[in-house]
């Protein structure tokens, strides 16, 4: 791939695959099947009808909270993973995965605590952590293992 070939981006909305110039990334852009916008500065909530798409589909990296409702230090994450969305984009999707509801997609990537942050790039992983931290260490992370 070349730098002036579309990029694929996947839909948050509806897991259409999309193509956008890479000198129209930083703009947005709208879905070709659904209308929603491509980033909105919030993580895609991920399940088994999506997790595949963005993973393994899209041309951007994706960085996936695995986390549960019941977790304490999940719920006081969340705020800073948020923050990090809007960071983040369009460089690299965020998407969080409620560990209880999709059980399966987590025993599949070995998920043994929670919150963990797994980057992917390409359906590959590239690099993991555990435990909860802040935006700007969120951030920073992400941005040393790309």
């Amino acid at each position: 791939m070349s730098a002036a070939d579309p990029l694929v981006i996947i839909c948050p909305s509806c897991a259409t695959a999309n193509r956008v110039p890479p000198e129209k990334l930083g703009s947005g852009g709208k879905c070709g099947r659904c209308g929603s916008a491509l980033f909105d500065g919030h993580p895609v909530t991920l399940g088994s009808a999506n997790f595949d798409a963005h993973l393994m589909r899209s041309d951007i990296p994706l960085l996936v909270d695995f986390w549960a409702t019941w977790c304490g230090p999940c719920r006081q994450m969340a705020p800073a993973f948020e923050a990090a969305a809007r960071q983040l984009e369009p460089q690299v999707r965020l998407g969080k995965l409620d560990t209880e509801a999709e059980q399966a997609i987590a025993a599949r990537y070995g998920i043994r605590s929670i919150p963990t942050l797994i980057l992917f790039r390409g359906g590959k992983e590239l690099a993991r952590q555990s435990g909860a931290m802040p935006a700007n260490a969120i951030i920073q992370w992400a941005q040393r293992a790309i």
